[in-house]
């Protein structure tokens, strides 16, 4: 069984690398770590697990990149079913939802609510 490290960068906080078995999502390994993320769902219907995408296997990026070439999603996950809380734009621009996303490659993504925020507008704010 493959295992991956996926780095989880809070935006304005920490980072935190974990290790990911190919058949794990990325919200399940977090949990086994003790790493808290986001969650509601855990089907893809609700958002509240979204992260973003900043890089794949060792490739250097940052958010500047992501505004000329967003990194492609499915080169790093694939998904245990639709995610239905992102819009095709939405995974084109590199958000993925890690309660059903488990990982095909090391990876980085930007976690926690501020990513969250950059989808939707939260009406309680």
């Amino acid at each position: 069984m493959a295992r991956y490290e996926v780095a989880l960068d809070w935006v304005g906080g920490p980072s935190r690398t974990i290790d990911v078995d190919e058949n794990e999502t990325v919200l399940e390994a977090s949990q086994r770590t003790g790493r808290s993320l986001p969650y509601g769902c855990r089907t893809g219907a609700c958002g509240t697990c979204v992260g973003r995408l900043l890089a794949i296997d060792g490739t250097a990026a940052d958010d500047d990149a992501r505004d000329e070439e967003p990194t492609n999603v499915a080169d790093a996950f694939a998904y245990r079913r639709t995610p239905k809380a992102l819009k095709s734009r939405h995974r084109d621009d590199g958000y993925v939802l890690l309660c059903i996303a488990a990982p095909r490659t090391d990876c980085r993504i930007a976690v926690g609510s501020r990513v969250q925020a950059e989808l939707v507008d939260n009406p309680w704010k």
